[in-house]
């Protein structure tokens, strides 16, 4: 078959983009067709023919104001020429024209900010002083632009999404059934650290005061430690992880960088139990992850990498009780989950952690086998071979 790939942007490293290096390894010659492409944000595709449009021209630091551009420049972008068209997608590159073609969206979710998440973007949308301007703008275009994604949403011929929670939204917001292939996850590595505490620490990215604090604060004993790695954004909520940890006196590290990052460190305000740490590579990340007692996740998202990671080190996870957590978060066995977006349902689910009894590191880690890229590369072939009979 010939075969094209379609995503919305290619701008930095995230879940999104690992479900998509993992197709591109399953058909490496198929071009991939996006709206803009970093390739210092993201690495990944340096042997990809990754093809671009007219909205290359803008920096890629504008991508959150070009969603109505998107969706005009995807819903014009002819791919009829091929048999297979695979879109891997939160919002727009859905809307691609395909002809006689067959169209398998992987969809991790509807457009955030015209259905789910629309309430939560009105009250903060992340633009600094231009969020007066985006607000207006949002509430102005919302009804067209939701118009518009539910048409495209209709164009592909099968949905395959991320969650139980990130179907009932597609079901809600598009009418659309799909069918459920969890997302890849490099479990092998993170499962090393509970075969073997061999792992080495590559180079770290903090700085040299950086890795003293985390020497003296963090890595002063084994299994001391509460972490969360992730994008700092307003809705993932890491503000309640911060406003807990000050009460609970615990040590905590937060690792990872944007534009909610200098919020969470105000918050803060220089408590001695919390310690920032930018962005790291995977193997510092699993080199931290041997020395921590829980993975923090107060987010309502349709998935989550990271918490995936953290169990495949044997390292349980505490998350809230809403979203993809709930596929694998198994309350009382692998993690714990708490009931409301609050710094007090937080700090009372830790301060039952502290006491329970969980399941040893080697169980926690069986407990997500089944997100590994290899089933995810296998399920995924069978599902195109179901459809292109």
């Amino acid at each position: 078959m010939k075969v094209a790939i379609v995503t919305d942007w290619l701008i930095t490293v995230g879940g999104a983009e690992q479900v998509l290096k993992s197709i591109h390894e399953m058909y490496p010659q198929a071009p991939i067709y996006t709206s803009q492409y970093n390739k210092k944000g993201i690495d990944w595709f340096k042997n990809a023919d990754v093809r671009t449009g007219w909205l290359q021209i803008f920096p890629s630091g504008c991508r959150r104001f070009l969603g109505p551009l998107r969706q005009f420049y995807f819903s014009h972008l002819d791919l009829s020429e091929y048999d297979l068209i695979i879109s891997v997608t939160g919002a727009e590159a859905k809307s691609v024209k395909k002809g006689s073609a067959t169209h398998i969206c992987y969809c991790h979710v509807p457009t955030q900010y015209y259905w789910q998440f629309y309430d939560k973007y009105l009250e903060n949308p992340g633009f600094g002083p231009l969020d007066p301007l985006a607000r207006l703008g949002l509430k102005l275009l919302v009804r067209p632009l939701r118009k518009a994604d539910y048409k495209a949403a209709q164009r592909p011929d099968y949905f395959v999404t991320i969650s139980s929670f990130a179907a009932e939204e597609i079901k809600k917001a598009y009418n659309r059934e799909a069918s459920i292939i969890f997302p890849p996850v490099n479990t092998s590595e993170f499962h090393r650290v509970v075969e073997k505490n061999t792992i080495k620490k590559g180079k770290s990215q903090a700085s040299k005061s950086e890795q003293t604090i985390t020497s003296n604060n963090i890595k002063s004993s084994k299994s001391q430690i509460y972490i969360n790695y992730s994008r700092q954004v307003t809705w993932k909520r890491l503000d309640i992880i911060v406003k807990s940890f000050k009460n609970t006196k615990l040590p905590l590290l937060l690792i990872g960088d944007g534009p909610e990052h200098n919020n969470l460190v105000k918050i803060a305000n220089g408590a001695p139990n919390i310690t920032f740490l930018p962005a790291l590579p995977q193997a510092d990340l699993i080199d931290y992850l041997k020395n921590s007692k829980a993975f923090i996740f107060p987010s309502m998202e349709p998935f989550g990498i990271a918490p995936v990671e953290a169990l495949a080190a044997g390292v349980p996870v505490i998350a809230y009780k809403g979203g993809g957590a709930l596929d694998y978060i198994k309350d009382g066995k692998n993690g714990l989950l708490f009931n409301k977006q609050t710094p007090d349902s937080l700090t009372k689910v830790i301060k039952k952690f502290e006491q329970a009894k969980l399941d040893s590191p080697e169980k926690i880690s069986k407990s997500v086998e089944n997100f590994s890229a290899p089933r995810f590369k296998k399920a995924i072939k069978d599902f195109i071979n179901e459809k292109t009979k």
